[in-house]
């Protein structure tokens, strides 16, 4: 149910800039790095047969076995993710300080008279050695999804896509950076409030633009009426009671079984390009009112406003995050300037000061935006609850029922550290969800939902 890369939701900008984001859209379920085993699906079966059965306490359980896997591949994501996050910042820090950055600008400049060849060759070539010291880590990562089965992509197609990947960064991402460092270069005062401006309009862009430009590169999509009319008739009932401007024509079934296990769904775009995808893994494994109950929920975003809103609030946290990431940047230059041979922001290698900085800010601001994550997901959770009442037989049975099948998928551990997963989880738990879910049934005693009278 995420609507925004975790990459670009405090600093939106440089998940544009690193062009990293396979999916722009919100997402139904919280992608975990991994995810048990299944087998073939003509051999599965039904879903409703294998759901944990809720417990008095607890709403989400997994087998003995799984719950091992679980704990264990909850401790191998979290060290992936810190180790590259602090690498991240290393590999920064490592091309100014070891003045490889200086280098380079020195080194584009023999290649050519023009200032525009001479940046897109050097942020080019930035995108290259940043994306070849994180491959390792990525391709542990892949290696782990695999050896718990939720990843089925083999090395050749993965490759293929780390190479999409790049070739999309080197292509946007230079040229926006190229614009940027203009910017700082014409601007040296000002510059910060002049990126601020372009940031959210370039951000809006790109949710406009990925579903029909960059998605379709790393993935199959298909009208879901082609194989599932009978689920879109259902999924127009929700439309009718949610009033959602997402007719079948916008919904769509993506072939992601192709390269995971993982059960997903998720609204991306904005205006005209608007529209629901659902994961083939998880129509040919949820029943229906499950499916509902995830179109309902991925409906509670766009009608609660949750991207516009979302917007604004990163679009004012921004103003006071450029601000201040200009002021370090400008720091760094004056105190280590003259040892990693560069004599200001504006120019090139100094440019790599500012993206140092913005990088600090992310990690430092990662419980922020993944708290207010947490909350419009949430409140996408009671809509989708309160939108199924009445078109299903038990919303609470079927909410419950579809986070078991979620956090079993993706091995979603069910007893998260309470301080991991307020710094890391830009979703609830789905402890936390499945709960909450249970207990949840405004109608009881002649009451009346959040947002629907009935």
């Amino acid at each position: 149910m995420r609507f925004v890369n975790r990459s670009v939701f405090v600093l939106l900008v440089f998940g544009l800039l690193f062009a990293v984001s396979r999916r722009s859209g919100a997402q139904a379920t919280t992608p975990s790095p991994t995810a048990p085993a299944q087998t073939d699906k003509a051999q599965s079966p039904p879903a409703q047969s294998t759901a944990p059965q809720p417990k008095s306490e607890q709403a989400y359980n997994l087998p003995p076995e799984k719950l091992a896997q679980a704990i264990t591949l909850s401790k191998i994501t979290l060290v992936l993710e810190i180790v590259g996050t602090l690498w991240g910042l290393v590999v920064l820090w490592l091309l100014l300080a070891t003045k490889i950055a200086a280098r380079m600008g020195a080194w584009v400049e023999s290649l050519s008279r023009l200032r525009f060849i001479q940046g897109l060759i050097f942020f080019a070539t930035f995108f290259v050695i940043t994306a070849l010291a994180s491959l390792p880590l990525d391709a542990i990562g892949h290696s782990v999804s695999r050896h718990y089965g939720i990843s089925v992509q083999g090395w050749a197609g993965w490759f293929g896509d780390q190479g999409k990947g790049l070739a999309i960064s080197v292509i946007l991402g230079s040229l926006i950076l190229l614009l940027f460092n203009l910017i700082v270069r014409k601007s040296p005062r000002a510059y910060w409030v002049w990126l601020w401006l372009i940031t959210m309009p370039l951000a809006c862009a790109a949710i406009i633009v990925t579903p029909v430009v960059i998605d379709p590169l790393f993935n199959k999509f298909e009208p879901l009426t082609k194989t599932h009319a009978e689920l879109v008739n259902k999924l127009e009932t929700v439309v009718v009671k949610t009033g959602t401007n997402i007719p079948p024509q916008r919904m769509f079934l993506m072939k992601a079984s192709e390269k995971s296990n993982g059960l997903n769904a998720y609204v991306t775009g904005m205006g005209s390009t608007k529209r629901f995808v659902m994961w083939d893994t998880a129509t040919d494994r949820l029943p229906d009112d499950e499916v509902m109950f995830v179109f309902g929920h991925e409906s509670g975003h766009y009608v609660l406003n949750h991207i516009p809103k979302m917007l604004g609030m990163v679009a004012a946290g921004l103003f006071f995050v450029f601000w201040i990431c200009a002021r370090v940047a400008e720091w760094m230059v004056r105190k280590y300037g003259s040892r990693w041979q560069i004599d200001s922001v504006a120019s090139r290698a100094g440019f790599l000061t500012l993206m140092f900085a913005f990088s600090i800010a992310s990690f430092l601001l990662t419980p922020a935006s993944n708290t207010m994550s947490r909350h419009f997901e949430h409140e996408a959770d009671v809509y989708g609850q309160e939108a199924i009442h009445g078109l299903v037989a038990d919303p609470q049975k079927t909410a419950v029922s579809g986070f078991n099948h979620l956090g079993e998928a993706w091995l979603d551990d069910p007893d998260p550290n309470p301080i991991v997963e307020f710094w890391d989880y830009n979703h609830p738990s789905v402890k936390n969800r499945a709960n909450f879910a249970a207990h949840y049934d405004p109608w009881a005693n002649g009451g009346r939902g959040e947002f629907f009278d009935k």
